[in-house]
């Protein structure tokens, strides 16, 4: 088992092993840091949103608004690495590939100074294939919501 499996089993995983878990890198990695993981089941990352971010240049000039496509990004990313925290039984550390968004809800915009909270909760797995409800939040206050599907592939 690798070292970064075994920190990520105490509940809480440092960007060091996120970027172990994850093949996401910047400008696309959306989770700086996971701060609470119960088994299996759920999982908490965290996003501290800042104004160097390189979309905000575009989405929008003197508004910016972190695109909302992101935060469900932010959270399938958070869900990946409850995943893969799990799975053990692989030669090569395997990926996940997000499959599917459902219920999608954006609430509220994030804007630079915002840190928001992924809560991922684990509906179901069979095999391979996870299901999750996610939140996001920020100070407290629902932001986006959404459920996602992810697919655990050996590479």
């Amino acid at each position: 088992m690798n070292e970064t499996r075994v920190k990520s089993k105490l509940g809480k995983a440092e960007i060091g092993d996120i970027l172990q878990l994850l093949p996401h890198r910047y400008p696309f990695l959306m989770v700086d840091r996971i701060i609470d993981m119960d088994s299996d089941r759920s999982a908490t990352g965290i996003k501290n949103v800042t104004a160097n971010e390189p979309y905000f240049q575009g989405h929008f000039p003197g508004n910016p608004v972190m695109p909302g496509v992101l935060l469900i990004e932010g959270m399938a990313q958070t869900a990946g690495a409850l995943c893969l925290r799990h799975i053990e039984k692989f030669k090569e550390p395997p990926l996940v590939y997000f499959m599917a968004i459902d219920k999608a809800r954006f609430r509220r915009p994030v804007v630079p100074g915002d840190t928001v909270h992924y809560h991922v909760q684990k509906m179901r797995n069979r095999g391979r294939v996870w299901r999750f409800r996610a939140k996001a939040h920020v100070d407290g206050i629902l932001v986006a919501e959404a459920e996602v599907s992810a697919v655990i592939v050996e590479t």
